[in-house]
């Protein structure tokens, strides 16, 4: 296979960005890749890279429309025009899917309206994603757009891990339950660690660590989730970010009592003035990390917040799966943070876990294993790939 024929364009479509890339689904190759950032901004920027030539520059972009058109416009000055390239499909990763999208799914305006419908869902994500589906349907229109969703891969979670103790009256009414996030991710690292270790992932159970500015982690029973931090939005869980993870419930009814917060306050509270951020201030790891060597004490706290919260999870899938076959660290965080896996999985050789600090300290971009050769459990570090996942789906559905 050479050039574009055959090839799926990913876009992700944040609320005020635009990820794409161009990559084959059969053989992974990237032809290109870019992102567009502070879209409705003063000054936007795009950072595009095709073959060995890298664009970046700033600029004003009014919206998603504009941006996905920029974006083409790179393309064809590096000669690929994207219209008549025989791109099998447009791939887009949409966030939440409710009840009713759980498989890839050809976009047709009537999915489109479904996915409108149910955004009340993801309000931050969903909508977002709509609009970068409407534009790419608008310039490329003879390309097959396929709808792929975060939600997907949870879909199957057994009643008891997808159901909140509320009334059941209430929760079939407004379609309540526990989603679960990062699918496409989670799906992906946990076949990619058994092809890593020589197994079928029917055979391998799995914990799988997705910590980026967004985190979640999820227990895998021979390739089927069984359990998920995230719930029915992506706030629920581990600390991340910019989002406070798990919470008492009661805390969002006195902040609104007693403190007097609105509902609008209450949502940007816990999902961007929170987690890390809301602890000390930041949320870039690199920056925490050096804080703490200065001895900073917020810095500190946030951190030992973060980890306590990610080995409860541990502990709990350890317990849900009963046998553990290998935990799985990707996403920004969990690719380059040796201190953050180190101190997740700290003092469990009891539990048939040790991780090699050797290992775990050299850096690289490929799968790999940190845990000794006689750690009953693998620990492995696999980089993710959502858009090469979302890639393959789209163009399986077409």
């Amino acid at each position: 296979m050479s050039g574009t024929e055959g090839a799926v364009l990913v876009l992700n479509a944040g609320s005020s960005s635009l990820k794409y890339q161009l990559v084959h689904p059969d053989t992974g190759d990237v032809r290109a890749d870019g992102i567009v950032e502070r879209i409705g901004e003063e000054l936007s920027s795009i950072t595009h890279g095709q073959g060995d030539e890298v664009i970046s520059e700033s600029l004003q972009i009014a919206d998603h429309h504009a941006a996905i058109e920029r974006a083409l416009r790179c393309f064809a000055d590096n000669g690929t025009d994207l219209a008549t390239a025989g791109l099998a499909a447009v791939g887009h990763r949409v966030v939440h899917g409710g009840r009713t999208f759980y498989e890839p799914t050809i976009i047709t305006p009537e999915v489109i309206s479904e996915i409108s419908r149910i955004s009340t869902l993801a309000p931050l994500h969903n909508p977002a994603n709509l609009v970068g589906i409407t534009a790419a349907r608008t310039f490329l229109p003879e390309v097959p757009s396929v709808a792929v969703f975060d939600t997907a891969f949870f879909h199957g979670l057994p009643d008891a891990a997808a159901t909140y103790a509320i009334d059941r009256g209430v929760a079939d009414l407004h379609a309540i339950r526990r989603y679960g996030f990062h699918g496409t991710s989670h799906e992906y690292v946990s076949r990619r660690a058994a092809e890593f270790l020589g197994r079928d992932v029917e055979e391998v159970n799995q914990i799988v660590l997705h910590l980026g500015n967004g985190a979640s982690a999820s227990a895998i029973e021979g390739g089927r989730p069984v359990d998920t931090s995230m719930g029915m939005t992506p706030l629920e869980g581990l600390v991340m970010g910019t989002r406070s993870g798990d919470i008492d419930p009661g805390l969002v009814l006195h902040l609104h009592r007693v403190a007097k917060l609105s509902v609008d306050q209450i949502d940007t509270l816990l999902n961007k003035q929170s987690g890390l951020r809301g602890l000390c201030g930041e949320n870039d790891f690199r920056a925490i990390s050096a804080r703490i060597e200065q001895g900073d004490e917020a810095a500190r706290r946030a951190y030992d917040v973060y980890i306590h919260r990610l080995r409860r999870y541990v502990g709990a899938y350890l317990i849900t799966l009963g046998h553990v076959d290998a935990i799985c660290f990707t996403a920004g965080v969990g690719e380059n943070s040796a201190p953050v896996r180190a101190d997740a999985l700290s003092n469990l050789e009891n539990y048939g876990i040790i991780v090699d600090a050797e290992r775990n300290a050299l850096r690289s971009r490929e799968s790999r294993r940190i845990s000794t050769d006689d750690s009953d459990v693998d620990v492995l570090v696999v980089p993710t790939n959502e858009e090469l996942a979302i890639a393959r789906q789209a163009a399986a559905v077409v």
